[in-house]
């Protein structure tokens, strides 16, 4: 009777999670947060976004003038030679500004916008990448806490278990090659600990790294898992992943300045020109002043054709890349809603039937075998399933989680909590 007892006990035990000391636990957002202000990917990105922000108003600015000084003499080379007795001696100086043909100066401007637009979602997408590599660390670091709940319980139930077994063996009713069973499950269970220690730290230093910490910095217990629901469907997701997803904006960006690319070859068959004004010293003689324009003649057609060519061949590339990334952002996201339904799905089987019937399974032959109506053999394996399945349900919480990460870096949407 006093061995039933211990073994209801111990099979109550490996269904009730152990409590853990109440402490300040370790939220994603704060991660998030400390990495959009620390993490150095982010910082070179943002930063040439801005750098990319000065160029609109470079291109779309006049070229600088020239500013001319010079002297003419007659009789010798020096300064002022032959000034006011012959007509062609003087000093002076001439100012020349270049214009582009009209339109030019505008389109430049707004190439540069347009490519600063896509440097924008070029940052917008590496902070999406570095968040989601931040979020997938700190969930693999979050389910190592329950995995290893999971194998602690059932490590003391074993422990426990080959007590009652060795009692029983000096009582003659056990054998040898039960005790050896149960030591073998309880080694596999270490090295499925040491494993899954050995992600944690991994998990760790990835954390430090991505939030530009030193090496070591302490890291919290994160908060505990949970599961919300998704309430968009697929349709809906990828609707919204169109508008907001940063790569797919990046290239439409890209199209658009490639069309204005385009525009701008088509204007340089017109000419540039420039302006020139002088004014010359001429000693006792009259002054003398200069206007002149200059005309750049675009007489070689063949070049401008090619430009324009180009251009035009530049346009079809950009929209080809456009679609193209729009037809792999709805794969990806097609198959990372599946992935995390899929795990949805699973993860609640293995909640509200599988672990809850694993357990009955378990307590009932260890009833049996305490009655000896069950063999050793039962109750072993219906242990190792119940360890299976809990390890297996939180495999499946963190799927859930990476895959909504993933979601959530392809489309610009907040789906986890």
């Amino acid at each position: 009777m006093r061995f039933r007892i211990r073994f209801l006990a111990l099979a109550a035990l490996a269904s009730i999670p152990v409590a853990r000391a109440q402490e300040k636990r370790l939220e994603l957002n704060d991660l998030i947060e400390e990495a959009r202000r620390g993490n150095p990917e982010i910082l070179a990105a943002q930063k040439r976004y801005e750098a990319s922000r000065q160029r609109p108003s470079q291109e779309s600015s006049l070229p600088d003038p020239t500013l001319s000084l010079g002297y003419s003499s007659n009789g010798n080379p020096l300064p002022g030679a032959g000034l006011g007795t012959q007509p062609t001696s003087n000093i002076g100086f001439s100012f020349t500004q270049e214009f582009p043909y009209p339109g030019k100066r505008r389109l430049r401007g707004e190439i540069s916008s347009k490519g600063a637009d896509a440097e924008n979602q070029q940052y917008r997408l590496v902070e999406r990448d570095v968040i989601i590599r931040l979020s997938q660390a700190y969930y693999r670091l979050q389910h190592t806490y329950p995995e290893l709940e999971v194998l602690g319980r059932n490590h003391a139930l074993l422990e426990t278990l080959l007590r009652i077994i060795e009692v029983r063996y000096a009582s003659g009713l056990g054998t040898q090659q039960e005790a050896f069973k149960t030591q073998t499950e309880l080694t596999i269970l270490e090295t499925k600990r040491i494993q899954i220690e050995r992600e944690r730290r991994a998990r760790q230093a990835e954390i430090n790294s991505i939030l530009n910490r030193p090496a070591g910095t302490p890291i919290p217990e994160p908060v505990e898992p949970h599961v919300h629901g998704m309430t968009l469907t697929l349709d809906q997701i990828k609707a919204r992943g169109v508008d907001t997803s940063p790569e797919l904006l990046r290239d439409q960006k890209m199209v658009e300045r490639s069309e204005l690319s385009l525009n701008l070859a088509r204007k340089d068959i017109y000419p540039d020109y420039s302006v020139t004004g002088g004014y010359y010293y001429m000693g006792s003689m009259p002054p003398m002043y200069q206007l002149r324009a200059d005309v750049r003649i675009p007489l070689y057609f063949g070049k401008q054709r090619a430009e324009v060519t180009e251009q035009a061949q530049r346009v079809a590339e950009t929209r080809h890349q456009y679609n193209a990334t729009g037809q792999s952002l709805a794969y990806r996201i097609e198959d990372a809603y599946l992935a995390a339904q899929t795990s949805f799905q699973l993860l609640n089987l293995y909640l509200n039937t599988v672990i809850p019937q694993a357990h009955l399974a378990l307590q009932s032959s260890l009833n049996a075998y305490q009655t000896g109506t069950a063999d050793f053999l039962s109750v072993f394996t219906n242990h190792i399933a119940v360890v299976d399945y809990e390890m297996n349900y939180h495999e499946q919480m963190l799927n859930y989680h990476l895959a909504l990460s993933q979601l959530e870096e392809l489309t610009g949407l907040k789906l986890t909590e």
